[in-house]
């Protein structure tokens, strides 16, 4: 079901036009649906319902993904954890009401007052991403006066072939440990005074539309938890992360959330781990579309330019990635069109939203950005001094303005002129 669909002509979230938002909250915005959360949500949770393997499992939602409070509430409601990768996410996970017991720690940079924090907060698990963390962890969990529970974010050297960029369980990865090291720092760990071993954890990449990497993954890890049995270290879960990819372009294809949890669920049944697991993308990236409305239209050498007042600052993921984004007009005219490509006021030539696109359009009229609910806001930036966006949350017939748009002035009220 979309929760995005046009209603006598109009482009609507929910049942609220996307006209009325622009007149009433300015562009460019940010428009989530909370039924499109909740139902991607209520996806994970009623296949692992569904399967014997599934009982316990704990479904942390990736907060870098999409930050904002609202969001995080609402998963927060539905009993969801959630996986950070910053003291700062541990805040706004605990403001937004999480459970810190149901708080993955991932990353590989965590600092010893983001470990302080994580303990005093008493979260569900650090997943460690090498054998220094092991050793400050440690030392901050003995300082504490804790025993800090862990699991290793061990990397299958499982090609899961998406973009280079979100490839993360390769051996060349930053993250995580190399599977050939894993079981050496499985016995460190198991040694220190501070440390009580409590899992696996295996992330492959992000944005995958083929579930086949993720079963090649589960294989290795189940392998080395077999290893780890026999040595007498016993695992209480195993975190199979996330990475399953939405679709981004109508005519795409988009894997089941039972195509990707199924063939995992068959393979750990009858193990006694409960499991964890780390969307991210797949729960608030179809939620969500970036509202902007066009300046002006130019025709240049060989292209023609529908300039927007939406930019690379508001949305990255093209300019980063070459990502794609369905672009739709809100009030479709009808009539030829022409190919744009939709750019923005940044002074970059890497400031585009989409590149070649077929649009009947005029200077005026309002375009949606779509799937825009993922990565989107999360890193969006001042670049140009230009305030970033508002963010609008649509529940039916109601309109929630959950972040305001920032002011130029909000942005350097932390700085300062020198003295005279």
């Amino acid at each position: 079901m979309s929760f995005f669909s046009l209603k006598n002509g109009v482009l609507h979230a929910e049942n609220v036009a996307l006209t009325t938002l622009a007149a009433e909250y300015g562009t460019p915005a940010y428009v989530y649906s909370r039924a499109a959360l909740t139902a991607a949500l209520k996806e994970f949770q009623d296949v692992l319902g569904a399967h014997p393997a599934g009982a316990g499992a704990l479904v942390c939602y990736a907060v870098k993904a999409n930050s904002n409070l609202a969001v995080l509430n609402v998963f927060a409601r539905m009993g969801a954890g959630f996986d950070i990768v910053s003291g700062g996410e541990l805040q706004r996970v605990l403001a937004a009401g999480a459970d810190p017991k149901k708080v993955v720690f991932s990353g590989v940079g965590k600092t010893a007052a983001e470990m302080k924090q994580a303990l005093a907060a008493g979260i569900f698990c650090f997943n460690v991403e090498s054998a220094p963390e092991l050793e400050r962890l440690n030392q901050v969990a003995g300082e504490c006066g804790q025993k800090a529970p862990v699991s290793f974010r061990v990397n299958p050297n499982v090609d899961p072939k998406t973009h280079p960029y979100i490839s993360t369980g390769l051996k060349e990865a930053k993250f995580g440990v190399a599977y050939e090291q894993a079981l050496a720092l499985y016995r460190r760990a198991a040694a220190l005074p501070n440390i009580a071993v409590t899992g696996i954890d295996c992330h492959i990449g992000s944005q995958l539309l083929d579930p086949s990497p993720f079963v090649e993954a589960l294989d290795r890890i189940l392998a080395l938890v077999d290893q780890l049995t026999v040595e007498g270290i016993q695992l209480h879960h195993i975190d199979i992360g996330g990475g399953l990819g939405i679709k981004y372009q109508a005519e795409q294809e988009q894997p089941t959330v039972a195509s990707y949890l199924n063939p995992l669920l068959d393979k750990l049944a009858g193990r006694g781990l409960q499991i964890v697991m780390e969307p991210g993308r797949r729960l608030v990236g179809n939620a969500g579309l970036l509202l902007t409305q066009i300046e002006f239209l130019k025709e240049g050498e060989g292209k023609n330019f529908a300039i927007i007042d939406a930019a690379m600052n508001d949305l990255m993921r093209p300019a980063l990635y070459e990502a794609w984004h369905d672009i739709n007009p809100v009030a479709p005219r009808d009539g030829a069109s022409r190919d744009y490509d939709v750019v923005g006021p940044v002074c970059e030539s890497g400031d585009f939203l989409g590149q070649a696109r077929p649009l009947n359009v005029q200077p005026g009229d309002l375009l949606a950005v779509m799937s825009a609910g993922a990565y989107g806001m999360a890193m969006a930036s001042n670049y140009n001094t230009r305030p970033r966006a508002v963010e609008l949350m649509v529940d039916g017939d109601t309109v929630h303005v959950i972040r305001q748009r920032e002011s130029v002035e909000q942005l350097y009220a932390g700085e300062a002129v020198l003295p005279a």
